[in-house]
C-alpha cells in the first residue's frame, strides 16, 4: 500500500514519457543509461534524473557491471511490475507490485546502503 503523498509522486512519475520509457525499456532486459539515451530518444542527464526518481520509488534497480576495459558501469532494470487501482465504496485503493530481487541484488543494495 502508499501513502497519499507517495501515490501523488508515483502517478506524476509515470505520467512523464521518459520515465514510461525507461520502464519499458528496462523490463526487456537490463540497459545502461547510454543505452536508455538512445533507445528513448533522451539526453543523458534526463535519463539519469528520471533514473533516480524511479529509484527512489523502488521501482527500478541496478547493477554494476564490469566492462572489459575495466571500467565500470550499471545497468538497470525494472522493478514495475503492475500498478491496479480499485474504487470501492468512494475510495481508491492503489497497490503496485514490483518483481521480486535475487539474493544478489539484495547484497548489492545493502553495499550501496553501507557507502
Amino acid at each position: 500500500m502508499t501513502t497519499n503523498g507517495e501515490l501523488s509522486e508515483i502517478a506524476d512519475l509515470l505520467d512523464d514519457s521518459y520515465a514510461r520509457d525507461i520502464l519499458a525499456e528496462t523490463s526487456i532486459e537490463p540497459r545502461s543509461a547510454k543505452m536508455l539515451s538512445e533507445h528513448c530518444d533522451a539526453s543523458l542527464p534526463t535519463v539519469y534524473r528520471r533514473i533516480e526518481r524511479l529509484q527512489e520509488h523502488d521501482l527500478l534497480t541496478a547493477q554494476q557491471q564490469l566492462a572489459p576495459d575495466g571500467n565500470h558501469y550499471k545497468t538497470y532494470e525494472a522493478r514495475l511490475e503492475r500498478v491496479s487501482i480499485d474504487l470501492t465504496n468512494g475510495t481508491y485503493t492503489v497497490k503496485i507490485t514490483r518483481t521480486k530481487q535475487g539474493a544478489a541484488d539484495r547484497f548489492s543494495d545493502l553495499v550501496e546502503e553501507m557507502k
